[in-house]
């Protein structure tokens, strides 16, 4: 299964035209762990736009248009500052350039944490101006209620525990969560009670190991794991971080491309030949007939 390209002569753009395919499903994602045992592995990454999101399309799984679209392509120094308005419009991007992953969009804070019925409608707006097929929220326990409510009204949901970036200012910062036997224990118990309020699967961000194999244990729907352990039930990077475009590297992340070098590397050869008048030549002009 995979999207074909076609040149739109009008934009010099490429524009995915989709092979024979189906759309995968949550269902069908969710099936993939029965009786607690994942035999293939979620694969998922972040995307933000269009064209990232059609070179992404046919290897994953999932993809998630993340709150973290405000540190990698708006430069906000975290999440919290990001928008409905924002998340709307990438979203809607990411679901136009793909035809084979699910497309999960992440609520941003301040827009689900209030009520059930807040949250309720700011996923609706998400789902209707974006074509997305569920949402994504941080919290534990203490959103359970909210998660029950948006999966009984047909809003599939991913929670997310352990280190949540939302709450970045209360809880100092990005470390690793998980490593005092009370912080693992309310890690396991948040994650079993979204999963109980009906969570379709659930991201572990940033614990200790043996925290994400607890929950990927615990609890019947998939475990997306991102610095958990490879025992989850799949697996989510910022495809930014995993293509090498910033200098730090977290921990749980595996370069797998260095983008920011080639980038940086094709940029300062056009430079050069600007300056130098090499470009363009004649092969980038139009001569008389």
């Amino acid at each position: 299964m995979s999207t074909t390209f076609q040149l739109d002569t009008a934009t010099s753009r490429a524009n995915p035209t989709p092979a024979p395919m189906k759309r995968l499903t949550v269902p069908a994602i969710r099936r993939r762990k029965q009786d607690g045992v994942t035999t293939e592995p979620i694969v998922a990454l972040t995307a933000y736009t269009a064209r990232q999101a059609q070179l992404l399309d046919e290897h994953c799984d999932l993809l998630l248009v993340g709150d973290s679209l405000g540190q990698v392509i708006y430069g906000l120094p975290s999440s919290v500052p990001v928008t409905l308005d924002m998340m709307a419009a990438h979203g809607a991007a990411v679901v136009r350039g793909s035809y084979h992953a699910v497309v999960f969009v992440d609520l941003p804070f301040g827009t689900y944490e209030a009520s059930p019925e807040q949250a309720f409608a700011s996923a609706a707006r998400l789902l209707k101006d974006t074509g997305c097929a569920g949402v994504k929220l941080e919290g534990g326990a203490v959103m359970a209620e909210t998660v029950a409510f948006l999966a009984q009204r047909g809003i599939p949901v991913i929670g997310h525990v352990g280190l949540t970036p939302q709450a970045v200012n209360q809880l100092g910062g990005y470390g690793v969560r998980g490593r005092s036997d009370a912080e693992a224990a309310k890690i396991v118990s948040d994650a079993e009670a979204l999963a109980d309020a009906g969570a379709f699967a659930i991201v572990i961000e940033g614990v200790v190991e043996p925290i994400a194999i607890a929950v990927t244990k615990a609890v019947a729907c998939p475990v997306i794991g991102i610095g958990g352990s490879a025992q989850c039930d799949g697996q989510i990077l910022v495809t930014e971080d995993m293509l090498g475009m910033f200098e730090r590297v977290p921990r749980f992340v595996k370069r797998y491309e260095e983008i920011a070098g080639v980038i940086s590397g094709a940029a300062g050869r056009y430079a050069a030949e600007v300056r130098s008048r090499a470009f363009p030549g004649n092969e980038q002009t139009y001569q008389p007939k």
